[in-house]
C-alpha cells in the first residue's frame, strides 16, 4: 500500500488536471484511514498518512500541530466555548478541517458526542493547496486523539468525560475542584482532600458506599456513561464541588458552637429530590442518598467557615495543611501495636482487671473487688479476639441466641440454666426470656407489674429506669417492646460474662456494682428502678444502698422489689422484710402495692417515693438523717456513698419538681427548668441551645448519617455517643431499631440530667481510663469533637486502644474534630488495618468514618497488673 500510494503522489504531479488529482489524494487517504480504524481500537497520529513527495511548509506544520494538539488533550483544562457549528453533528466534511493552525483557538474542541464519521487521520492529506486560510475558521481545533474515541459510543473511556464537561458552561469550572484524567475526583482547588481508599472513591456522581460498593442512584450518573448529555456531564461536576465546599462549611461548625457562635448548625440540608439534576442557576443542588458527603449534606451554613472567597487557597493554609499533614505521617511511624497477654485473655477490662490493686485491698466486704481500680497509664495493647469470633446476629433475632464462639461462657448455663437464664444449644446460646423471678416469660411479668400498679405506665409516664443485678438483662430486653429504656448492671463476674450476654444480645448494660461509691449517674433520673432477686443487702449500714437509689430515683418515682423477702417466710426472709419496712417507711417512702405473681409463682412490692419535703420534716427521728445543703446530689465520679437522703426540690422552675412530659413528647420538649438567663453549652440562652442543637443534629443524621457515609444502619444495634452533650444525635435515631448510651464526660458541662429529661439515658466517664464495658460491646461509636479535648490530658494512643477495645470487629467509628486531630486518627485507624470509609477536611475542621477489622498484631505485651 505504500508504494501504490507514493506512485499516485508522484503521478499527480504530472497531471494537468490538480483538482482531480487532490480528489484522488482525498479518497484513497479515506481508505487508508477507514482500514486503519477497523482494525485499531487506539488513536494514532496523523502522521501515518505520509506524502513525502509534498515538499512544502504544510507538512512541517502539520506534524506540530499534531505534537502540540496531543499536548493539548492531555493538559488541557478549561477549553474555551465552541462555534455555534460545533455542534452541527455528523454532516460537516472531514476535507474541510485542516489542522494547520490549531494553536489559533487550542481550547475549542468538537463535541465528542458528535458521532462516529469524523476521521482525523486524513486530514494531513487534506492540507496540499485546499485554501488553508478558511478551513481553521470553520473547525480550528478538531481533536483528532478525541474522535476515534467518540465513536466508540457508550464504550468510550471515561477518561473524555472530565474534557466535556467544561464544554457548556466554562464559567463554572473557576469554582469547580479539578479531576484527574481518569474523572475521579481528586483534590479541591483549596487543597481539601475528599479522596477515600476502596469503596470510598467518587467517580462522576457514583459513589461507593460501605456495602462493599452499593452505588449511588442512577440520576447521579455513572462512570461508563459516556452516551450522557454534555448538559448532565457538565452539570455532575459542580455538584460535587457544590458538595465538598458546603461540607467544609460545615465542618468547622462545631468549633462555631463551642465559642458561642451563631453558626450551630451542621446545615446538612440534602433536598428530597434526588432526580433532580440542575438548580435554577443551572448548578447541581443535590447527590444521591448513597454518596460520602451529600451535597445538601453539607450545605446549609450561612456563613463560611473558611475566610477564602475564591477557587485557590493561601499559601499559608497550603503549607499550614501540608505541615500538619507531614507531622500525623511521621507519628504513625511509631506505631507498634501488640496483644494485651493477660489472664482475663479477650474478656480484658482494664479498670476491673486491675489484679494488683485489687490484691492490696484492705477489705472486700463492700464488694470493692468489683469498683473501678484504673491503672495510672492506661495500656496502648490491644485485646485478643475469641477464637472462632463472627460477626453478631443482629437484632431482633439476637434477643433470643447469640454465637457461643462470640461468648465462649457455659459456667452460668451451668449454674442458672434451671431458671432460664442461657442455654447452650449446638453452636448457639439461647435466651429463653425467663430469669429468677419470671422463668416462664419476661413480658407476662411486665404487664403483671403494670396491671398490679397502674401508674406505672410503661413506655409512657415511666420511660427510664434502672436494672439492679440485672442477669443475662431479659427484663430490659423485652422492656423495648414497651418502649422503656432499661440502664441494666451487675458486678463483672459475680456470675460468669452475665453483663457480656446481654450486650451481645443488643442490651444495654454496664459491669458496676453498687459498693462504696456512687453510681455514675446524676441525681432524680430514674423513672423507675427495679430489683428482681437482685439480693443486695439494701437494709445493712442505715441503709446506704437503699438511699443511693433514692438519690437517682426521680421524686414520685417507683422502687419495684422483686426478692424471696416479699413473699416466702423463712426466718431469714422474714427478718429482712422486717428491717426494709422499717428502713423504707424512714424514707418516707410508700408501700403502693405488694402483689403475687401466681403464674411465676413470685410476689412483687412497689415503693414510691415523695414528692414533697412534709413527711421527712415530720419524722421524730431523724434516722435515715438529711444531707447537708452544700451536699450536691448531682455530683457521681468517684464520690463516696453516704447515708443520707437529698431533699425533694419544691420550687416550680427546679428539676425535679415536675414529672417531664410522657413519651414520646418528652423527647423533643425543652425541660421547664432550663430558664433563658443561663447560657447553653454552645454560647446561646439555654432553651434556644437545646433546640438548635436537637434541630442541628435531626439534619446531621437524616441527610449525611442515614444515606451520605454509607453506614449499613440494619447492622447498627449498640450504639454510643462518646460526647452527647443534650443527646441531640441519640435524640435524632430515635425511628430507628438502636440504643445509644449518652456519655458526659467528667470534664464537660453537666448536662446528662438534660438527657435523662429527654427520655433518653446516659452516663459520667473519663475518657482517661477504660470503659465499665467488656471489650467489643457496640456497633458504633461516634465522637464529637471528644478526641481535641482528651488529648491535652492524656495518651491519644490509649483512647484509641480503648475504641479499638469497646468497638466490635466490622463496627464504625465516626469522629468529627480539628483536621490535626482528623489525620492522626485516620493514622492510627489504618495502622490498625482498619478500613477507612470516608475523611474529609477543610482548614482545621474534620471528618472521619473507619471500619474495624479482624486484625489483630502478632505480638504480644505482657500487662503485669492484670496477671494473676
Amino acid at each position: 500500500m505504500a508504494l501504490g500510494k507514493y506512485s499516485r503522489v508522484d503521478n499527480r504531479r504530472h497531471n494537468s488536471s490538480y483538482c482531480s488529482t487532490v480528489t484522488i489524494v482525498v479518497f484513497v487517504g479515506l481508505c487508508l484511514v477507514g482500514a486503519w480504524m477497523m482494525t485499531s481500537s487506539s488513536v494514532v497520529p496523523g502522521q501515518n498518512v505520509d506524502v513525502p513527495a509534498q515538499e512544502n511548509k504544510n507538512e512541517v506544520k502539520q506534524q506540530v500541530t499534531e505534537s502540540n494538539e496531543i499536548n493539548t488533550k492531555q493538559f488541557e483544562d478549561n477549553p474555551g466555548d465552541l462555534p455555534e457549528d460545533a455542534t452541527k453533528g455528523d454532516n460537516s466534511m472531514p476535507e474541510e478541517k485542516p489542522e494547520e493552525k490549531p494553536e489559533e483557538k487550542p481550547e475549542e474542541k468538537p463535541d465528542a458526542t458528535k458521532g462516529d464519521n469524523s476521521v482525523p487521520e486524513e486530514k494531513p492529506e487534506e492540507k496540499p493547496e485546499e485554501k488553508p486560510e478558511e478551513k481553521p475558521e470553520e473547525k480550528p481545533e478538531e481533536k483528532p486523539e478525541e474522535k476515534p474515541d467518540a465513536t466508540k459510543g457508550d464504550n468510550s473511556v471515561p477518561e473524555e468525560k472530565p474534557e466535556e464537561k467544561p464544554v457548556e458552561k466554562t464559567e463554572e469550572k473557576s469554582n469547580e475542584e479539578t479531576k484527574s484524567d481518569d474523572g475521579s475526583d481528586t483534590e479541591t482547588q483549596n487543597g481539601v482532600n475528599n479522596t477515600e481508599d476502596g469503596d470510598a472513591k467518587t467517580n462522576d456522581g457514583e459513589t461507593n458506599t460501605e456495602d462493599g460498593g452499593t452505588k449511588a442512584d442512577d440520576s447521579e450518573g455513572n462512570a461508563a456513561g459516556q452516551g450522557d448529555s454534555e448538559e448532565n456531564s457538565t452539570e455532575k461536576k459542580p455538584d460535587t464541588d457544590e458538595t465538598e465546599t458546603k461540607s467544609d462549611e460545615n465542618a468547622g461548625e462545631d468549633k462555631d458552637r463551642e465559642t458561642g457562635n451563631d453558626q450551630l448548625d451542621e446545615k446538612l440540608d440534602q433536598k428530597d429530590d434526588k432526580d433532580s439534576d440542575k438548580s435554577s442557576d443551572g448548578q447541581a443542588n443535590n447527590q444521591s442518598s448513597g454518596e460520602l458527603l451529600p451535597s445538601g449534606a453539607q450545605s446549609e451554613l450561612s456563613n463560611e467557615t473558611s475566610t477564602q472567597s475564591g477557587s485557590w487557597s493561601t499559601q499559608a493554609a497550603e503549607s499550614k495543611n501540608e505541615k500538619e499533614t507531614q507531622q500525623s505521617s511521621n507519628q504513625q511511624k511509631g506505631y507498634n501495636w501488640k496483644l494485651c497477654n493477660v489472664t482475663a485473655g479477650p474478656d480484658f477490662i482494664p479498670c476491673l482487671d486491675n489484679l494488683q490493686a485489687i490484691r492490696s485491698l484492705q477489705s472486700t466486704k463492700h464488694y470493692e473487688h468489683r469498683e473501678r481500680h484504673c491503672p495510672e497509664e492506661p495500656p496502648t495493647c490491644l485485646v485478643l479476639l475469641p477464637e472462632g469470633y463472627k460477626r453478631p446476629i443482629e437484632w431482633p433475632t439476637s434477643r433470643e441466641k447469640i454465637w457461643y464462639h462470640n461468648v465462649p461462657h457455659t459456667q452460668l448455663a451451668q449454674y442458672k440454666g434451671h431458671q432460664n437464664w442461657v442455654k447452650v444449644t449446638g453452636e448457639f446460646l439461647t435466651f429463653p426470656g425467663g430469669g429468677t423471678q419470671f422463668q416462664h416469660g419476661a413480658l407476662h411479668y411486665i404487664d403483671f407489674l403494670n396491671e398490679s400498679v397502674p401508674g406505672i405506665a410503661w413506655g409512657k409516664r415511666t420511660r427510664v429506669i434502672l436494672d439492679v443485678g440485672c442477669g443475662v438483662a431479659s427484663f430490659g430486653g423485652y422492656l423495648f417492646d414497651r418502649d422503656v429504656l432499661a440502664m441494666s448492671f451487675a458486678p463483672k463476674d459475680e456470675h460468669e460474662a452475665q453483663i457480656q450476654f446481654a450486650l451481645e444480645r443488643g442490651i444495654p448494660a454496664i459491669s458496676a456494682v453498687m459498693g462504696t461509691k456512687r453510681l455514675p449517674y446524676p441525681g432524680r433520673v430514674f423513672d423507675a428502678v427495679h430489683c428482681a432477686r437482685c439480693r443486695v443487702p439494701w437494709h445493712i449500714e442505715g441503709g446506704k444502698l437503699l438511699l443511693e437509689l433514692n438519690r437517682v430515683l426521680r421524686p414520685g418515682g417507683f422502687f419495684v422489689w422483686s426478692a424471696t423477702p416479699v413473699y416466702q417466710k423463712l426466718a431469714e426472709d422474714v427478718e429482712i422484710w422486717q428491717a426494709m419496712t422499717e428502713l423504707t417507711k424512714a424514707m418516707c417512702w410508700e408501700l403502693v402495692s405488694i402483689n403475687k405473681d401466681t403464674l411465676n409463682g413470685v410476689g412483687v412490692a412497689t415503693y414510691r417515693k415523695p414528692t414533697s419535703n412534709d413527711c421527712y420534716e415530720k419524722r421524730s427521728k431523724q434516722e435515715p438523717p438529711l444531707c447537708e445543703a452544700s451536699d450536691d446530689p448531682n455530683a457521681a465520679w468517684n464520690v463516696p456513698l453516704q447515708a443520707c437522703m437529698h431533699k425533694v426540690p419544691v420550687g416550680s422552675l427546679e428539676r425535679g419538681s415536675q414529672w417531664p412530659e410522657q413519651w414520646p413528647a418528652r423527647l423533643d420538649k425543652t425541660p421547664y427548668w432550663m430558664l433563658s438567663s443561663q447560657v447553653g453549652v454552645y454560647g446561646k440562652p439555654a432553651p434556644e441551645d437545646f433546640t438548635a442543637d436537637y434541630a442541628h443534629w435531626k439534619r446531621v443524621v437524616s441527610n449525611s448519617y442515614l444515606n451520605g457515609i454509607g453506614l449499613n444502619w440494619s447492622s447498627v444495634r449498640n450504639a454510643m455517643d462518646m460526647r452527647a452533650v443534650y443527646g441531640g444525635f441519640a435524640a435524632a435515631l430515635k425511628e430507628l431499631n438502636v440504643w445509644v448510651m449518652n456519655v458526659v464526660t467528667a470534664e464537660s458541662p453537666d448536662t446528662l440530667p438534660i438527657i435523662y429529661e429527654r427520655g433518653l439515658f446516659g452516663i459520667y466517664h473519663d475518657w482517661c481510663e477504660s470503659f465499665n464495658t467488656y471489650p467489643r460491646s457496640y456497633d458504633l461509636l461516634h465522637a464529637d469533637h471528644l478526641f481535641s479535648k482528651v488529648k491535652k490530658r492524656c495518651n491519644l494512643a490509649a483512647v484509641f486502644a480503648e475504641v479499638d477495645r469497646i468497638l466490635r470487629p466490622e463496627g464504625k467509628l465516626i469522629v468529627r474534630d480539628k483536621v490535626e486531630i482528623i489525620n492522626e486518627l485516620e493514622n492510627m485507624a489504618r495502622s490498625m488495618q482498619w478500613e477507612v470509609r470516608m475523611t474529609y477536611s477543610k482548614d482545621k475542621e474534620g471528618l472521619l468514618c473507619v471500619q474495624k477489622s479482624m486484625w489483630r498484631p502478632k505480638e504480644s505485651e505482657t500487662i503485669n497488673y492484670a496477671i494473676a
